[in-house]
Parts: structure tokens; C-alpha cells; sequence
């Protein structure tokens, strides 16, 4: 299970953050998570709710997660299609040419502290 690293990765980002800003305790935490990011969700949130319990600066603070939908571009005609939907090839024109322009991410996008 490696979205317990990435919680621990992630609290450790936060503890520099909350040194930086003179931040208390952090009540909630907002990433967003992309679609094809390859961390499981429900793992995720019980790595969050088992790790930042043993924190005392996260102790408590609630996870909230934004799906980013996956989104692939074709090279060859340009068109955008949902990647979960479709695949790699186009739906449009059956290229094989295309790239994964948003999915992967995982990033904190804002805390709420004291």
C-alpha cells in the first residue's frame, strides 16, 4: 500500500508549510487527486485518517478529495477525449498518437488551519 507514503510525504509538506506560516494545527486538507493517478482512494483516505492521528498538527483534520477527471490529447487530429472512457487510441480518429494531459496529479490545493 503505497498511499501510506504518500500520506507521510504529504504531512511532511505540511509540517513545512505550518512552520513557514506559524500554522497551529491543520483542520482540513483539499488535494486533488487525478483519475489515473494510481492511488486508491479509499486507501488513501485510511492512510490520512491513521497517519495525521499520530500527528499533532494534523491530529483530527478531515481529508477532502477532488477527482481530476483524466483527459488525453490527440496528436494527430487535436481532439481531447476522457481517457477512463476511451483509452489510449483516439475515439475520433484512432490514432495511437496521443498524450495524457491531465490525470496523474496528486497536489494540496488549500489548508484550512489555526
Amino acid at each position: 500500500m503505497h498511499e501510506l507514503g504518500i500520506v507521510f510525504a504529504m504531512i511532511d509538506q505540511l509540517e513545512d508549510v505550518a512552520k513557514e506560516q506559524h500554522l497551529a494545527h491543520i483542520q482540513k486538507v483539499t488535494v486533488d487527486l487525478g483519475e489515473v493517478s494510481g492511488i486508491v482512494t479509499d486507501f488513501f483516505e485510511d492512510a490520512w485518517t491513521w497517519a495525521a492521528n499520530k500527528n499533532k498538527l494534523t491530529e483530527g483534520a478531515e481529508l477532502e478529495v477532488c477527482t481530476v477527471p483524466a483527459v488525453t490529447v490527440c496528436n494527430a487530429c487535436g481532439k481531447t477525449y476522457g481517457t477512463v472512457e476511451h483509452g489510449r487510441i483516439c475515439p475520433y480518429c484512432h490514432s495511437e498518437d496521443t498524450e495524457l494531459l491531465r490525470g496523474r496529479e496528486l497536489e494540496i490545493v488549500s489548508i484550512e488551519a489555526e
